[in-house]
């Protein structure tokens, strides 16, 4: 029955080992849900954070997840509006780490708002005053976005895709894609501005604040340049990891040289706009307000100055001049480490906008208040990965997500008649058929 289900031409591991993998990452997942359960049962007195901490673990978790998720955006942006035909052979992959980085994002809120029976609170009295209410919007509208997208995905599913209806609708659903992807570049790039207008204008932490064009913080720019410019890397970062687990050659070499040299020319210009934005802050900003630029950075070792230096240059630049080079993209190690760098660089960017800035002290009767998360935020923070990797796996399993993986991996059985091996590889033709993308 298991074999049924699995897509044409391609193999997969034993049914047992599939099911260990999942019983491990369900077990981390059963953790989350109980620490997730006593959250919503109990309140936030099962967490520590407090009145300087109203953001804190969660909140940078969800920033994190939602630009890491920027490459489903970005990657359909480029392969429907620009035309990059080679990223049809990994943008099914995009739509599931989208899925799987957006459903996340708006799990974490539902634990973060403490009744999460009252988030249609967010809609129905909405703060039209709010960039937050913007950011609820999008997000959601998003998220139904890229639900539409996964939907094919399912739909494509060997067993279900026999059913005349299924089929037809997918293949319906298929040529219209293109209008999903732009709805979705739309809105990510407000909800990922938004997000990152909500730090820059925060008058009362001088860490956050930021001179802005018209209405906007250039933190509002920031934060959607670096979800399109890093969300590629953890796309591309995952698909390596699934390759190495699964034993296979999933999406072709030129396909990743393509969409690293694009993340490495976007982080690359982001790194040059952020160390602009890091000086004038620096130099006029904060200076403006009666504070120098060690005053944002303590002796402890949450805080130093490193930081700033880890961010810029380590996760910055280092991974941009890998990436902008024929000789780094063609480098497997050095591409893997930039991918590596970069998925680190924007978390760590999400975690000083957020942890840093309540850090701060801003009065000077003020120290410098550090913030240690309770297990119940660690495990519910723990809880979407073991999520993401749950939906992966089943994904990975039973659709057709990596167009290319027949053509890489043939499978090869000996022929009874005359004992030579023989390619059970499904043609090119009835790969691209296989394909979501190519419907």
């Amino acid at each position: 029955m298991d074999s049924a289900l699995i897509p044409r031409g391609v193999k997969r591991c034993p049914i047992w080992q599939f099911a260990l993998g999942l019983g491990i990452a369900g077990i981390i997942l059963l953790w989350g849900v109980y620490a997730m359960l006593l959250c919503w049962f109990k309140g936030l007195n099962q967490t520590n954070m407090n009145d300087y901490y109203g953001f804190a673990l969660w909140i940078w978790a969800d920033l994190a997840v939602i630009a890491l998720g920027g490459g489903a955006f970005f990657t359909g942006f480029l392969r429907y509006l620009v035309g990059k035909d080679e990223l049809k052979n990994i943008i099914n992959f995009t739509v599931v780490i989208g899925f799987i980085c957006y459903s996340s994002a708006l799990l974490i809120l539902a634990i973060d708002v403490g009744q999460p029976l009252r988030s249609w609170f967010i809609f129905w009295h909405a703060n039209v005053h709010s960039m937050l209410t913007e950011v609820a919007f999008c997000l959601s509208c998003y998220f139904a976005v890229l639900t539409i997208e996964y939907i094919p995905l399912i739909l494509e599913n060997r067993q279900i895709d026999k059913v005349p209806f299924f089929h037809n609708l997918g293949h319906n659903m298929h040529e219209i894609m293109a209008i999903f992807a732009a709805t979705g570049a739309f809105l990510s790039f407000f909800h990922q501005g938004s997000l990152g207008g909500v730090s820059g204008v925060l008058f009362g932490r001088p860490f956050a604040v930021r001179e802005g064009v018209l209405i906007w913080p250039w933190t509002f720019f920031l934060f959607t340049w670096s979800a399109a410019a890093y969300g590629p890397c953890f796309t591309l970062l995952v698909t390596r990891i699934t390759e190495v687990i699964s034993g296979k050659k999933l999406v072709k070499e030129n396909v990743i040289q393509l969409l690293a040299k694009i993340s490495g020319w976007m982080i690359g210009t982001y790194i040059l706009a952020k160390i602009i934005d890091t000086w004038y802050w620096a130099t006029v900003t904060a200076p403006a307000r009666g504070f120098s630029l060690m005053d944002f950075y303590s002796n402890n070792s949450l805080y130093g100055i490193w930081i700033l230096v880890l961010e810029i240059v380590v996760c910055g630049i280092v991974p941009a001049a890998i990436l902008m080079t024929r000789a780094g993209r063609r480098n497997p190690t050095a591409r893997l480490a930039a991918f590596a760098l970069g998925v680190i660089g924007v978390s760590l960017n999400r975690w000083v906008m957020v942890l840093q800035t309540m850090a701060v002290p801003v009065m000077t009767f003020d120290t410098w208040h550090l913030y240690y998360p309770s297990w119940q935020e660690v495990a519910t923070t723990i809880l979407p990965v073991a999520y993401g990797v749950i939906l992966i796996m089943i994904s990975f399993r039973y659709l057709p997500i990596f167009p290319q993986e027949a053509e890489l991996n043939p499978i090869v059985t000996p022929d009874h008649q005359t004992g030579e091996s023989v390619s059970d590889q499904v043609p090119a033709a009835a790969a691209q058929d296989l394909s979501p993308a190519e419907s």
